[in-house]
């Protein structure tokens, strides 16, 4: 079993991920609301692994058990090509995303923002 930490690398922050992080504008009650957490995870991980790893991580040191992922998508992202100095070829990293929705009425406090 690999460790959350290694699993789950950083929060992808971008504009997109903080509006679906604050769930629907439309649904006016906060139990409904089902919020979208997007994240960096590493290349080798799959929907299980992450799906365990963000609920070990937020549920840590808390006696009832209040995050709940209902479902995990990935995305593979791959590492695009740059010149680095004069003439050389290089590459940036592949990178995985992965989008998790929780049950509804569940939101994550220290996403990042």
């Amino acid at each position: 079993m690999k460790d959350p930490h290694t699993i789950l690398i950083r929060p992808h922050i971008t504009e997109k991920s903080i509006r679906q992080s604050y769930g629907d504008p439309r649904i006016k009650d906060d139990k409904a609301l089902v919020r979208k957490y997007a994240f960096i995870v590493a290349n080798d991980s799959n929907k299980i692994e992450i799906k365990s790893a963000i609920e070990a991580i937020f549920n840590a040191g808390k006696k009832t058990k209040d995050i709940q992922v209902t479902s995990v998508r990935t995305v593979r992202i791959p590492g695009k090509s740059r010149r680095v100095g004069n003439r050389k070829p290089g590459k940036k990293p592949d990178l995985k995303k992965a989008i998790v929705t929780l049950a509804p009425g569940q939101m994550i406090e220290d996403y990042g923002v």
